[in-house]
């Protein structure tokens, strides 16, 4: 949780997203590393706010290559990385899911998916991360939560907590409880 406007959708979840998509780690890294490609989700609220800023973020704009629907591969994820994609039907432009070149040689997958779609989306596939970006509701971030422990995967949110203490975000308080002045 952390102010409006400063950076945490790029400079947090979508770089830290695309480390480990590639597993091109820089040798500063400190945070958790996977060795191999990885499965893994990105979302946001809306079906266009996926695709206009999660999606942007990571793989630049919607192009056409040949009458080919690709992306120009200007975001986070170099162009070279970017692989086979398929598209999300009944949302212009949204990409499903989208494999990505680890440095292993390997792909590591990543499906797009929105909070709108439901907690019912978010069900029955392990994942070895998440990012979500925007808070969720505590349904499909509980959801999230499965999805990631038989993996001992790693869930992030970049989000400012816009609608006020909310089950999800007293998630992340000590104890579930507001600070007091005295930080107890």
């Amino acid at each position: 949780m952390a102010a409006n406007r400063i950076g945490k959708t790029e400079g947090a979840g979508g770089y830290e997203s695309a480390l480990h998509l590639t597993g091109l780690y820089p040798e500063w890294w400190e945070g958790c590393e996977f060795d191999e490609p990885v499965k893994f989700w990105a979302a946001g609220k809306t079906n266009e706010t996926t695709r206009d800023i999660v999606q942007a973020k990571l793989f630049g704009e919607v192009t056409f290559d040949g009458g080919r629907k690709t992306v120009s591969g200007t975001g986070l994820i170099p162009g070279e990385h970017i692989g086979a994609i398929t598209w999300k039907q009944g949302v212009q432009d949204l990409i499903d899911t989208v494999k990505v070149k680890h440095k292993t040689g390997g792909w590591s997958v990543l499906g797009l998916k929105s909070y709108q779609q439901g907690r019912g989306a978010f069900e029955g596939t392990e994942q070895d991360g998440i990012w979500l970006d925007e808070e969720p509701p505590i349904d499909i971030y509980g959801e999230c939560l499965i999805r990631t422990a038989t993996t001992d995967g790693l869930i992030y949110i970049t989000f400012t907590p816009l609608d006020g203490m909310t089950p999800t975000a007293m998630a992340f308080l000590p104890g579930g409880k507001v600070p007091d002045a005295k930080g107890h």
